[in-house]
């Protein structure tokens, strides 16, 4: 069962995607609901847990989606905060449909996320791939990940804001394996945690 953390007051669900990015100060400061990768995964995921928080009446104040995200264009090792996001598989342009928007639905291309914190802001895309070299000049948008639009139609579904922070692990040249992607998690567990610390001010201003 999933668990929300009490922040000003406030029931807080931290999400995240896998476990590799999870480290050690993130660990002393929340659980959170593990999705698995994925657009897929993490509808599963976070569509069963609201379910459940809400048949218990205990539906989170806001959801936080946080992990590491791939960019060419934001500094590595930065935390930004997600302004909007996107979802790059959607593409029904030859039905006319703008490409980004599911059909028969009316959502904009970019879905606005909450934004209480003084960080850098960046647009995000959510896809089915991991992005990189060349990939990047076809995305309209700053950073990418493969989780956060999935988390944020589920959300939507049960009127629950949400909003994300995302480290930058990858992005400039090739991304050949794995041990790319991880090279600066350590460093990102670091500042994620640093990023969720304001998070208790930052709910307080807005009361």
């Amino acid at each position: 069962m999933p668990a929300c953390e009490m922040i000003a007051n406030r029931r807080i669900l931290f999400v995240m995607a896998a476990e590799p990015e999870y480290g050690p100060h993130l660990r002393q400061r929340f659980t959170p609901l593990m999705t698995g990768v994925g657009p897929v995964e993490a509808a599963i995921a976070m569509g069963i847990a609201l379910h459940q928080l809400d048949r218990q009446g205990t539906l989170p104040d806001l959801v936080l989606s946080l992990g590491s995200a791939g960019s060419r264009i934001c500094a590595l090792g930065e935390i930004y905060q997600i302004a909007s996001v996107s979802w790059r598989d959607m593409d029904a342009s030859r039905i006319g449909v703008p490409k980004g928007v599911t059909p028969f639905l009316d959502h904009p291309v970019d879905m606005p996320l909450v934004t209480p914190l003084s960080l850098p802001m960046a647009r995000l895309s959510t896809g089915a791939n991991v992005v990189g070299g060349e990939e990047y000049a076809a995305i309209d948008a700053d950073m990418v990940d493969m989780e956060t639009f999935a988390i944020a139609r589920a959300c939507q579904r049960f009127d629950v804001p949400l909003m994300g922070l995302r480290g930058v692990s990858d992005g400039p040249g090739e991304l050949n394996h794995v041990s790319g992607w991880r090279e600066l998690l350590s460093l990102l567990d670091e500042r994620l945690a640093a990023a969720v610390d304001l998070l208790p001010d930052a709910l307080s201003a807005q009361e």
